[in-house]
């Protein structure tokens, strides 16, 4: 009995995650930064929640498209920043001209900065957490982004 209960508690989590945290979001996409002693300076939405880069994702440069890996049960785990407007800077640091989006296959408006998709991690619940950073899933390692668009690494 315990054993459904834990796998309706997982399955439910995973879900609500991916509703509220995908969800496209409501006008423009504000993007700013958060600091922390351990990571320095990187990016958050408006509401303080860490966003990520995968490297298993195709970084945009130049002519080449970005192009994210991420559907199905990572895309649960690893929520994509969804949008339906241009996204902008709430932060002097956040170069708007590395802000972008792609469109991504399953039809969707994503989020990008200095050509890397942006994500979420299902298991940040809230402003300044970043338990994401340095995980290996997914084919990829997943990293919190800096002002730079590159890929933090702990101090």
């Amino acid at each position: 009995m315990s054993c459904w209960k834990t796998a309706f508690a997982v399955a439910f989590t995973f879900y609500f995650a991916q509703t509220v945290v995908s969800a496209e979001q409501p006008g423009t996409t504000k993007i700013k930064i958060e600091e922390t002693e351990k990571f320095g300076a990187y990016f958050s939405d408006a509401t303080g929640q860490a966003l990520y880069l995968s490297t298993a994702d195709k970084q945009g440069k130049g002519r080449t498209k970005a192009e994210s890996n991420c559907y199905d049960a990572c895309a649960k785990a690893w929520p994509p920043l969804l949008t339906k407007e241009k996204p902008s800077a709430s932060s002097k640091r956040v170069q708007e001209s590395l802000l972008g989006t792609i469109k991504r296959k399953d039809g969707a408006t994503q989020v990008t900065y200095n050509g890397w998709p942006l994500y979420y991690f299902v298991k940040d619940k809230g402003k300044g957490e970043a338990t994401g950073q340095d995980v290996h899933s997914f084919g990829g390692e997943w990293y919190l982004l800096q002002p730079q668009g590159t890929k933090v690494t702990e101090k």
